[in-house]
Parts: C-alpha cells; structure tokens; sequence
C-alpha cells in the first residue's frame, strides 16, 4: 500500500492532481471518488446553498491514519483529500483516488476509505440554507 497524497486544504481541489497521483505501470484500475456540495439534504427545511468545513488541527494526520488502514495489506495506491472552508453548491467537497492491480481492490479501498473519512475525520460542517438557517453536523453527519 502506498499513500501518496493525504491533504486537508481550504483551496480548491483538483481531480486531475489526485489520479496523477495514483497513477502507475503496475496498476490495471483506477477509480475516483468526488463527494461535492449538494441543493438539499433531508434535515433541511429549505435549499442548501452552501457548507462551511471546520477541522480539528490533527485532521490532516488522522486523514493520513485513514487512508493507510483502508489500504493495509493491499498493493492499493492512494490519494486524498477534503476541502475545509465555506464551500457552494457543486463544490469538490472531498476527493479520492485509488489505483491498483485489479478493479475489486481499487473499489474496496475507496469504499472504506470514504466510510471511515464520514463517520472518523475530525471534521465538522455547517449547511447554510437559503433562508439563512443554519444547523451544525458532526461526524457522520
């Protein structure tokens, strides 16, 4: 397993940047994942037209953390990152790329490594609807 990109960042990300980094003679497949800023959520009352992402300061090592375990004892070649910051609808919220030999593992890596960034990373959002409400999510929110 290799963990070539584990970024948090408050500039904007960039698909192209995360499967050039994932990218390898030895693999057969590769996957993306991109998670953006959507219009509604179920909990909202109204339209959602932007989130806000605050994170814990050891965000980016636990992201790192994350991303090795989902990958261990695979040849998966991986790289990640979340944005933080106010973000608008359409927004590369977080992206993943993984590569390895075969498609199963490329697949495997990216799922668990998406479900553990929900319910694990240190990182909190704010969903801004366009009435002005406001409401705080959590971990896994």
């Amino acid at each position: 397993m290799t963990v070539r990109l584990a970024r948090i960042s408050a500039e904007p990300l960039d698909l192209a940047e995360h499967l050039d980094a994932v990218q390898d003679a030895r693999t057969g497949a590769e996957i993306s994942f991109v998670g953006r800023v959507r219009d509604h959520d179920p909990d909202a009352t109204g339209s959602v037209v932007a989130l806000e992402y605050t994170s814990h300061p050891d965000a980016e090592t636990a992201l790192m953390t994350l991303a090795e375990r989902a990958s261990a004892g695979t040849e998966a070649i991986v790289a990640v990152s979340h944005r933080i910051g106010r973000l608008s609808v359409g927004e590369p919220a977080v992206i993943v790329a993984v590569s390895a030999a075969h498609r199963g593992e490329a697949f495997d890596v990216s799922r668990a490594l998406i479900e553990s960034i929900k319910h694990e990373l240190p990182i909190w959002k704010r969903q801004i609807e366009a009435d002005g409400t406001t409401a705080w999510k959590g971990l896994g929110g």
